[in-house]
């Protein structure tokens, strides 16, 4: 039970962080939206962005001073890999209107249609891409 802890209070904050974004500012917690937001001209939203995005950064520090180590990362793939994953990921976030966070995380939860084909649009291109790179690359 203990290798789960750290994963259980992962979620349990970030539905936490979740919920308060929405219940004190009114804002959905869509990270790519967030971040997108901080290219506008700074006003009150902007610094509460700002804020939420700080937070994010500051999760693995926090980690490490709670912990006593960093949390546990392991990178399998070439690094140009990566920055075209991260891009298609970039795209799809504008494409489909959100991100895992916003759709998955807080429409979900709030039984939105759009988040609820959003998400299985995510998993299924997910799915299929494991299977396609296991094919190309056994």
């Amino acid at each position: 039970m203990g290798a789960y802890l750290p994963s259980l209070a992962g979620g349990v904050l970030i539905g936490l962080s979740a919920t308060m974004l929405l219940l004190l500012n009114g804002r959905i917690a869509g990270i790519s939206g967030l971040v997108a937001g901080l290219g506008r001209p700074p006003d009150r939203r902007w610094a509460a962005d700002l804020a939420f995005i700080t937070g994010l950064i500051l999760g693995p520090p926090a980690f490490a001073l709670f912990a006593g180590h960093w949390p546990e990362m392991r990178m399998v793939a070439p690094l140009p890999l990566l920055a075209v994953a991260g891009l298609l990921v970039g795209f799809g976030t504008r494409l489909g209107s959100g991100c895992t966070s916003g759709h998955g995380v807080c429409g979900l939860a709030r039984l939105s249609p759009r988040s609820i084909a959003a998400v299985f649009t995510f998993l299924a291109t997910g799915m299929l891409t494991v299977v396609l790179a296991r094919v190309i690359v056994p």
